[in-house]
């Protein structure tokens, strides 16, 4: 259930995506598949919003906090079973902050608010820090803020939905090594971000339904890329590909200085940035990365890649640009030729052997996207 009482800024400043009821049950479904004695468990909803996740647990012990007060209000009024705390669970919250004993069994279940600060996306209308947020969990992101702080409750399983990329990014995944060192991943489910409400109109990206069970062992990085994913209509993918990042630079280097004959192109983060973002580009800015023209051919690779993102489906959302690049060497031309179709200015900045046998590159990516 949307909360409707939060304008449309404040639900951009609190990250809040609220969850279809089917992916509710199904998470609490996830829950009683994996977790012995379910029922013996009190469970914690620590931005639980109108409390649709402790409605569905009824008869179970429930706890719901939430830094909205009005939100708590509906949840009382929704669902009064459960118990409700009006706080922000990001600033000095304890088990003692919701009456709980280090001795009791404790489940976090939820969707946590995910807002990313630094994302270009609704970056003009968001807060750069939306609430107070206690130092050791403060990040760039609202959602890794909150699985940190699941951390610090030591629950004995965490049920939640999160954006992939918390997961699959190294760099998200390093800010949130606190948590996978003490829970690893036991089931999980992808789903697509456009079947929340509210969400971009734009690609959707990978949310996962993820059961984490707290554990001796690390849940290492190398697990990460070893994982086979499913989604929820039974599609599986996986992260063992070659990337662009492998042979190019995707961020400006402040030892590079600009002279007139130089190419620039736009910074790269994920394919769901580039399919957004511009590519090559003729205007220095802080985004703009000098090319090493003797890696032209890379950047006229992602320049056409972005013309065929529509062909990928969602989860490939959050991951680095790939390539086949052995069969890329051998039609390297092709796809500078159609870069300076697109871009005639790059014409007299770079020398190349001109090929217009564009069916090459439809037929190379029917090939790459075959996995």
């Amino acid at each position: 259930m949307v909360q409707q009482h939060l304008s449309y800024k404040e639900m951009t400043d609190f990250g809040c995506f609220y969850t279809p009821q089917k992916f509710v049950d199904k998470l609490i479904e996830m829950v009683k598949t994996n977790v012995d004695g379910y029922a013996e468990y009190t469970y914690l909803d620590s931005s639980c919003g109108y409390g649709a996740f402790l409605k569905s647990l009824y008869p179970l012990r429930t706890i719901g906090c939430d830094i909205d007060e009005k939100a708590i209000e509906k949840a009382e009024k929704f669902y009064p079973n459960s118990k409700y705390y009006n706080l922000n669970a990001l600033s000095g919250f304890t088990r003692d902050s919701i009456n709980l004993n280090d001795s009791d069994k404790l489940i976090i279940i939820g969707n946590p608010p995910y807002n990313d600060t630094t994302s270009r996306v609704k970056n003009d209308i968001k807060k750069a820090e939306p609430c107070v947020i206690d130092d050791d969990i403060k990040t760039r992101d609202l959602g890794i803020s909150f699985l940190l702080s699941y951390n610090k409750l030591k629950p004995d399983y965490i049920a939640v939905l999160h954006p992939l990329s918390y997961m699959i990014k190294k760099a998200n995944y390093d800010l949130l090594k606190p948590f996978y060192n003490n829970y690893t991943l036991i089931d999980h489910c992808i789903v697509n971000s456009q079947e929340f409400s509210m969400t971009s109109k734009s690609k959707g990206f990978p949310i996962i339904l993820a059961i984490y069970k707290k554990s001796k062992n690390v849940f290492k990085y190398s697990d990460v890329l070893g994982l086979n994913f499913i989604t929820s209509d039974n599609k599986s993918f996986n992260l063992k590909h070659d990337y662009i990042r492998n042979y190019i630079s995707k961020y400006p280097s402040k030892y590079k200085k600009y002279t007139d004959g130089d190419v620039l192109f736009f910074t790269m983060r994920d394919i769901n940035a580039l399919n957004r973002s511009r590519t090559f580009i003729e205007e220095l800015s802080d985004n703009s990365i000098i090319i090493d023209k003797n890696k032209i051919a890379y950047y006229c690779y992602v320049d056409v890649f972005k013309d065929h993102i529509d062909k990928l489906p969602y989860y490939y959302g959050n991951c680095d640009v790939f390539i086949n690049n052995s069969d890329f060497l051998r039609i390297k031309d092709v796809f500078i030729t159609k870069s300076v179709q697109k871009h005639p200015w790059l014409k007299s900045k770079i020398s190349y052997n001109e090929n217009t046998d564009f069916d090459l590159i439809d037929n190379y990516f029917k090939k790459l996207f075959q996995m």
